[in-house]
């Protein structure tokens, strides 16, 4: 029996797009072409500044009117993007194309409710009117799993857990019934579990409707569970691109290879154990509440840390994991007391610093530091980096050129050119600017360094560039790090022991080898069963 001809739904030809720069221009993409067939799913991987986004972007023609210039063909069945007028590409997205962000808070209005933000681009595509519009919001949400979605679909975007804001924005992108959905890192930001639940609903809405999806990730774990293809880039270029199967298993090219080498693996060696030391802070039935919006008693108090004990040894790296809403940064917080513990003793070479009044905590303030998962958020845009960098040595009492002079050596130590110290964070890559999170942190030459999720937003590349830079100052410093994590391939890369928390328990505690191959909880078995492998 002949088998039917596979229907191409996306052809992109000769793909450039160049950007204004500096009196000349940028090429972010360099010639790129694939095809997708009806049902398929293309993952493109590189590193930050690869193309990635950019292609996708292109795609939905998205860069009009900013500057770029975009040549090549994109053809969307029978219509090349690049050559139809404005209306024209506004019809095509949501009906043939439609696209689902990174961050569905930035993606999604925090003032609107969810459910009307999926029918007005219901609204806007089909000519719908209102009743019909909320109707197919509250079919669409329940397609994606939202739990009594009628209701929910009242409810606005601060109200959704991170996964089901991500369920949300692929129910808004499924409104119009696309041949295409063009995913860009739908699953960076989320635990594993979570993860695990968005990639098994990608993978039902393709079986069930035939769509193509076109995924962009720097996870190539991601990319070996849920693609058919991958395309992988660099510098705006294609460089290998073939089945998953055979790309991951048997790279061609050495990029690809070094992309490969530079992803932690659960499967892979156990880390060299450093030798213990003596407990250098020990938490000792440690608790916090908080009080839920709207005040009152009972179910209206979050415990987020209930009862944890441990200690964290001298020199070691303890690597805390949990999904979201675990308690990791809650317990992370309050071991450099940036929270106050409801209950229990944070004790810290022999005091407890969770008693300590905030004049007598200054002295202790320099050894426990810690390095924040957003450096955006966390660096004051306002000021240069080598202010940024100074400003702990300033609080302490140093002299204003001193502390400066201290800061460029700082940037140097954590591979910065230390004469862009008067920039701007802006003006720094992602990678760059965690290390400059890492230059602040280590400033007052701290004895305990807590990092939170610190190479969760970065590429296999640069993640691999700050762990050797963590392991190497580690030693320079004689440094013992606590290091919070949802990514658990890292952590097993970087961790002595591993503490495992779950709805603010900490449920299992071990040295890391032995609780990766023989975990004791279930929860951990769950957790370490969702993590996407390498083909």
């Amino acid at each position: 029996m002949t088998e039917r001809p596979v229907k191409t739904v996306l052809s992109v030809r000769d793909l450039t797009v160049e950007f204004p720069s500096d009196g000349g221009s940028l090429r972010a993409v360099d010639g790129v072409s694939f095809d997708l067939a009806a049902g398929g799913a293309l993952g493109i991987v590189g590193e930050s500044g690869s193309g990635k986004s950019t292609t996708a972007l292109a795609l939905l023609g998205l860069h009009r009117n900013s500057g770029a210039r975009v040549s090549g063909r994109i053809l969307v069945g029978d219509d090349d993007v690049n050559a139809l007028d404005d209306e024209a590409v506004r019809r095509l997205r949501g009906h043939h194309v439609a696209m689902i962000f990174q961050d569905p808070l930035s993606a999604l209005d925090p003032y609107y409710r969810i459910g009307d933000q999926i029918s007005e681009v219901y609204r806007t595509h089909s000519g719908a009117g209102r009743k019909a519009a909320w109707t197919r919001a509250v079919e669409v949400l329940d397609r994606v799993g939202i739990p009594d979605a009628a209701r929910r679909a009242r409810a606005r975007p601060h109200e959704f857990s991170g996964g089901m804001r991500q369920r949300a924005l692929i129910a808004m992108a499924l409104a119009c019934e696309p041949e295409i959905l063009v995913a860009d890192e739908p699953t960076s930001a989320l635990d594993v579990t979570v993860q695990a639940q968005i990639l098994d609903l990608l993978d039902e809405l393709r079986a069930d409707t035939g769509m193509a999806l076109l995924l962009i990730t720097h996870d190539l774990g991601v990319v070996s569970r849920s693609a058919d293809e991958v395309l992988v880039m660099q510098n705006g270029r294609t460089v290998e691109h073939g089945p998953v199967g055979e790309v991951l298993r048997a790279p061609a090219e050495p990029y690809t290879r070094a992309l490969l080498a530079a992803v932690p693996r659960l499967d892979g060696p156990a880390p060299a154990r450093r030798p213990a030391g003596e407990p250098l802070l020990t938490v000792t039935g440690l608790s916090r509440e908080f009080r839920r919006p709207g005040g009152g008693l009972g179910r209206d108090v979050l415990r987020a840390v209930d009862g944890v004990s441990l200690d964290v040894r001298r020199g070691e790296t303890l690597g805390v994991v949990g999904e979201s809403g675990s308690g990791k940064t809650t317990l992370a917080r309050m071991m450099v007391r940036l929270l106050e513990p409801t209950s229990g003793s944070v004790v810290f070479e022999g005091r407890d610093i969770a008693r300590l009044a905030e004049k007598r905590l200054r002295s202790v303030r320099r050894d426990l530091q810690m390095v924040f998962q957003d450096p955006v958020s966390s660096l004051n845009p306002r000021r240069t980096v080598g202010d940024s960098i100074a400003d702990p040595l300033r609080v302490q009492g140093m002299a204003g050129r001193e502390a400066l002079r201290t800061a460029r050596e700082l940037m140097e130590r954590v591979g910065l050119d230390p004469t862009r110290h008067d920039r701007y964070p802006h003006e720094f890559s992602g990678g760059q600017r965690q290390r400059m999170g890492i230059a602040r942190a280590l400033s007052l030459e701290p004895k305990l360094l807590v990092c939170d999720e610190p190479v969760s937003a970065l590429d296999v590349s640069t993640q691999a560039q700050i762990l050797d830079l963590l392991g190497g100052l580690q030693k320079e410093y004689d440094l013992t790090i606590v290091f919070v994590s949802h990514d658990l391939a890292v952590v097993r890369q970087v961790s002595d022991r591993v503490a495992v928390m779950h709805d603010g328990e900490l449920v299992e505690l071990g040295d890391a080898g032995r609780l990766y191959e023989s975990p004791r909880h279930e929860y951990t078995r769950a957790l370490l069963a969702a993590v996407p492998l390498l083909a």
